[in-house]
This record gives structure tokens, C-alpha cells and sequence, in this order.
């Protein structure tokens, strides 16, 4: 296999995009450098990144352009004559935009794009490029650049993300095809919640016990360089990092078809962890493989210690566990399942969850031995839209306490009157080398769970758990569980 890489450059614009370069003194120094960075994308290419999204230190837009090194363009000439026209389209890889507009100079290029679906090609003046990704519905700006683009060229903008932190993403569709009986793949790790992946392209049966990955490591935001390989039809499987057993994505058959050149989008799961799929054709056809599991977990929360035993769909997840005891995720069908739970040796019936694909379930099994109860809730381990700030909830399994359970992180309330068997919103903090952390309820005066030098690194998303305990002196605790990274 033949794998094209480039060096990456990085580029950021600031208040709304006005065209200077961050750092630079005076408009000859922002010319200077925006003159460099336009020669280094006709001269080696580039897969280009702007984002519109809230900072922790204003409301404002922060718009940011990356040139990366993970494509792609090695097309250097325009459009002979003086022609200074290209073609771009718009393609929808959001979780939360149904449809999407495509403007340039304020002149519609593609409307109501769907999700998983690209706009036809539109012609626009590579010389006034001031472009915007809007919604459908009201014509909202969620992502406006003005890049460099090479004329007599193909184009496709690619936004992803989830409101409040969508990124649009250059494809400049120019790489040379390969011989006949070969074909290109470029795969984009466009699903930054999802952390770094491995992706295997194998045949229908072969193992990955055995099999070598395509490409190894690839962060989100980042792309492998068109691989070459065979055409034909093709597994395609997605772990996470050096994790063979942490499926991702399973997609039974991906056509690459002789002499073609593509491109595999990796975009987020509601849960955050699980990604989704969508092929491109260079300047050809979209097609959607959406993920089709979900990852559930069982909470053992009952109280004086009783076990418990639970699987799904025949995946176990506790065989016998003493309360309280969180068990690691399995990944299982989405749709209708079976469940099958067993309290203290002695099989419970409760009514089986409905999984929605690409999300994360929590099985809360809690209250009395005696006459146990199931919780279903739902997990968002999406990292937190912020950069930099951590996303903090508060899971109440407390059947003796009647009032809700609060969480307090430095003596601010992160998330109160949590009701037994339910979950808080998830709450986002800025991150901390240590913190005064406690657990309270409204019936005793000392925090049932407090801990003065608990650290909440970037980035992170953990879960609190208020749970009955046989061993505590109150008869209740919390569990911190840090969910991501």
C-alpha cells in the first residue's frame, strides 16, 4: 500500500474572521504571512478547518482556519485563460442540523442539505470566496471563512459537529486516480469525541485478531493521506486506539471501484463514543453508513450489599457483583433487546430497554433486595463543548433518601435535588489540579461523599454515583467515575 502525506500548517483567524493573522503586528506582516500560507496550499495542498463555537472568556465567535496535513491537494493549476471559477458544494456530517445552506457572497450555493447528503457542485469566483454555513430554518451562521481556492477545481465543505461546536472541514477534490483494479481511500477522523482510532479494511471474514490496520492512531480532526489499495468490496471496522476489542463502527461491505479515488467520513455518535460513517466519491456520490450499535453498562446499586447478575443480548455484564459496582460498557444491536437480571441468585423480571443506536445506556438496578427497580438512563460521554472545561453529572441510587442528592465542586452547586433513580444534566466546570468535591442530602448535616483534592484534568467527563453502602456510617456514599478520556 502507497501512503501520501504532507506537513500540516496552521492558520487562525479571530474576530470574526477579519483577516489577520493572530500575532501579527501590522497589516504588512498579516499579508506577508496570508501570501506564504496561499503559495503553501497551491504548492503541496492542504484539507483546510475553520469552526465557530463559544469561548469560556467571551460570547463572542471564535473563527479558526487550520491547513492540515492530511490531504490531499496536488493539483497546481487553475483554470487556463484566465478563468478564476471553481466548483464546491456542501456536505451536512452534523448530529444536530436536519438540513443546512451553503453561501458564498451571500449568494446560495446549496439550501436545505441533509444529513449524510452533499449539494450539487455551484460555481463560484475563486478571487471573492467569503463563505458561510448556514441553518435551513431561521439562517443562522454556524461557520463563515474565507479560504483560498484554486480555480478550475472541485471543492466539498464538510460541517460536523453538534451545536455549539461545529467545524467545517475543505476537501479540495483533486487527487490524481489510480491505475485500474486500485483505488485511493482517505479516511477523516471527524469525530473528535470519539478520541484516536484505528481503522481496519479487511475482507467479509478476516479476523482482527490477525489483521493490520489501514490506519493506526488517527486523531479526531485529522486525516490519513490517500492510501492505495485493491478495489472492490470491503469490511470496514473501527476500534479505538490500539484497542481491537472497543468496536466502533462495524461496516459489513464499502464498494471502492476501479480506478476511483474516496474518501471515509468518521463522524460522532449521540453518546460520544461510538462514530457513524460516510463514503464520498471524488466528485461523485454520498452514501451513509450509519452506525447500527449501542454500549450499555449495568449499575449495581443496591442496597445492604445485595448482587447483582445482568447480560444483554447474551453479552454479560456482571456475573455476580456486590453493591454498589459500575460494570465496564458492552457493545450490542441496537433496537429491541433481551435482558436478563438476576437479584441476590434470584432472576427479576423487568421490562427490556429499546437501545437507540449510537448512544450509551446505563442499567441502574437499585432499592431494596427485596423489591428491586431498573433505571434506564441515558449516558452522554461527549466530550465537553468547551475546550478545555469538563462535563460533570450526578446519578442518584439512593432508594432510603425521598429528597433529592446535590453535587458541589468548590462549594458551587454542579447539580441539585437529584431524584432517586435519575440523572442530572450533565454540567460543564472549568478544569482544576485539585478540588473540594461533595456529595450531600437534605436529611444529615455531613456530606455523605467529600473528597479536597480530587484533580479534573481538560477535557474530561465524569459521572457521580450516590449510592447505598453496607460499609459507609451514614449507610450511603458517591462513586466518581471519570467516563473520558
Amino acid at each position: 500500500m502507497t501512503e501520501m502525506r504532507s506537513a500540516t500548517v496552521l492558520h487562525r483567524l479571530l474576530d470574526g474572521g477579519n483577516g489577520d493573522v493572530a500575532g501579527m503586528g501590522s497589516n504588512r506582516e498579516s499579508a506577508f504571512m496570508a501570501a506564504l500560507l496561499s503559495m503553501s496550499a497551491r504548492r503541496f495542498g492542504f484539507f483546510g478547518e475553520f469552526s465557530m463555537r463559544f469561548t469560556p472568556w467571551a460570547t463572542r465567535l471564535a473563527l479558526t482556519l487550520s491547513l492540515s496535513a492530511t490531504a490531499l491537494l496536488t493539483a497546481c493549476g487553475g483554470g487556463g485563460k484566465g478563468d478564476s471559477n471553481t466548483q464546491v458544494r456542501l456536505l451536512n456530517a452534523t448530529r444536530s442540523y436536519s438540513q443546512l445552506d451553503l453561501t458564498v457572497n451571500d449568494k446560495t450555493v446549496n439550501s436545505k442539505v441533509a444529513y449524510a447528503t452533499a449539494g450539487e457542485y455551484g460555481t463560484v469566483d475563486t478571487n471573492s470566496t467569503a463563505t458561510k454555513v448556514l441553518t435551513s430554518d431561521v439562517g443562522t451562521s454556524i461557520s463563515a471563512t474565507t479560504p483560498t481556492l484554486t480555480s478550475g477545481s472541485n471543492y466539498t465543505y464538510i460541517s460536523y459537529g453538534f451545536a455549539g461546536a461545529i467545524r467545517t472541514t475543505l476537501l479540495q477534490e483533486a487527487e490524481t486516480a489510480p491505475e485500474a483494479n486500485k483505488a485511493k481511500l482517505l479516511v477523516l477522523n471527524l469525530a473528535p469525541d470519539a478520541g484516536a482510532l484505528d481503522v481496519y479494511v479487511t475482507t467479509a471474514a478476516e479476523s482482527l485478531d490477525t489483521a493490520t490496520a489501514l490506519t493506526t492512531n488517527l486523531a479526531g480532526g485529522s486525516g490519513s493521506g490517500y492510501i492505495q489499495i485493491n478495489s472492490g468490496s470491503f469490511r470496514v471496522r473501527v476500534t479505538g486506539y490500539n484497542k481491537r476489542t472497543d468496536l466502533r463502527l462495524d461496516i459489513p461491505a464499502v464498494t471502492l471501484d476501479s480506478a476511483s479515488v474516496n474518501t471515509l467520513i468518521l463522524t460522532a455518535s449521540d453518546g460520544g463514543v461510538l462514530v457513524n460513517g460516510i463514503s464520498l466519491v471524488q466528485k461523485g456520490a454520498v452514501k451513509n453508513f450509519a452506525n447500527t450499535q449501542s454500549r450499555v453498562r449495568t449499575v449495581a446499586a443496591l442496597a445492604s450489599g445485595g448482587t447483582v447478575g445482568s447480560s444483554i443480548n447474551g453479552q454479560q455484564m456482571f456475573s455476580t457483583a456486590i453493591s454498589p459496582l459500575i460494570s465496564d460498557y458492552v457493545t450490542t444491536a441496537s433496537g429491541a433487546s433481551t435482558l436478563n437480571v438476576a437479584v441476590n441468585g434470584a432472576n427479576v423480571s423487568f421490562a427490556a430497554p429499546t437501545l437507540t443506536a449510537g448512544k450509551d445506556t446505563t442499567l441502574l438496578v437499585w432499592g431494596d433486595p427485596a423489591a428491586p427497580k431498573l433505571a434506564v438512563l441515558d449516558d452522554d460521554n461527549r466530550l465537553p463543548t468547551v475546550s478545555g472545561n469538563v462535563k460533570v453529572r450526578l446519578i442518584n441510587a439512593i432508594a432510603a433518601q425521598t429528597a433529592g442528592v446535590s453535587l458541589n465542586v468548590d462549594f458551587s452547586a454542579v447539580a441539585s435535588n437529584v431524584l432517586p433513580g435519575s440523572v442530572s444534566v450533565p454540567n460543564s466546570i472549568s478544569s482544576t489540579a485539585s478540588s473540594q468535591v461533595d456529595v450531600t442530602v437534605p436529611t444529615s448535616a455531613t456530606a455523605i461523599y467529600t473528597n479536597a483534592t480530587l484533580a479534573f484534568p481538560a477535557n474530561s467527563v465524569w459521572t457521580f454515583f450516590a449510592v447505598p453502602s453496607a460499609t459507609a456510617t451514614q449507610g450511603m456514599t458517591a462513586l466518581p467515575k471519570r467516563e473520558r478520556p
